[in-house]
């Protein structure tokens, strides 16, 4: 199985970034961004904008950390140095972000990163809930059989597919996101 070293840091700036765009916004929501952005930057570029851990579960694939995250679970405060984050989750899944949200660091991101995030979250926002479901419910996720989504499977066929799961199997692991 691919798995890749998350990046807190990436995870909480993308999240700031997100919830100064629109908020509140809802978990699929953003959830579903950061699925497009890490699978559209990984088969275009060979690594995912957060690399995630991405478990198969009923509305799609799911970003553990970054869910842990949103939820506001201490290790992940304590991982990105904060005491608290400045969002809560309210209701059915409602983010609302603080009166004094910061400013995200953008610098954490490539250029790159920030197109792949930029157009993973505008996919997430136009799209109802039904249609992000139904988006995210590919062979990717179908393999998973409710379980963890191997990055094997989130990259597209084409001529040189098994090469770069190949070389992403030998690396993945080390690589700094």
């Amino acid at each position: 199985m691919i798995r890749f070293r998350f990046n807190a840091d990436r995870a909480y700036q993308a999240i700031l970034w997100m919830l100064r765009q629109a908020s509140p916004l809802d978990l699929h929501t953003i959830l579903k961004a950061c699925y497009f952005a890490d699978k559209s930057h990984l088969n275009e570029f060979g690594r995912p904008v957060f690399g995630a851990t991405y478990r198969a579960m009923k509305y799609g694939p799911v970003p553990l950390e970054i869910y842990e995250m949103l939820k506001s679970e201490p290790i992940w405060r304590w991982e990105t140095g904060r005491d608290a984050f400045p969002w809560r989750v309210r209701g059915r899944g409602q983010i609302k972000g603080s009166d004094k949200l910061p400013q995200p660091n953008l610098g954490a991101f490539s250029e790159s990163d920030l197109e792949h995030l930029e157009a993973g979250f505008a996919r997430a926002r136009s799209m109802t809930f039904e249609e992000r479901t139904r988006e995210t419910h590919g062979p990717d996720w179908q393999k998973a059989n409710l379980g963890i989504i191997d990055y094997a499977d989130m990259i597209e066929d084409g001529p040189d597919r098994d090469e770069k799961i190949e070389e992403l199997r030998g690396i993945a692991s080390r690589m700094v996101i």
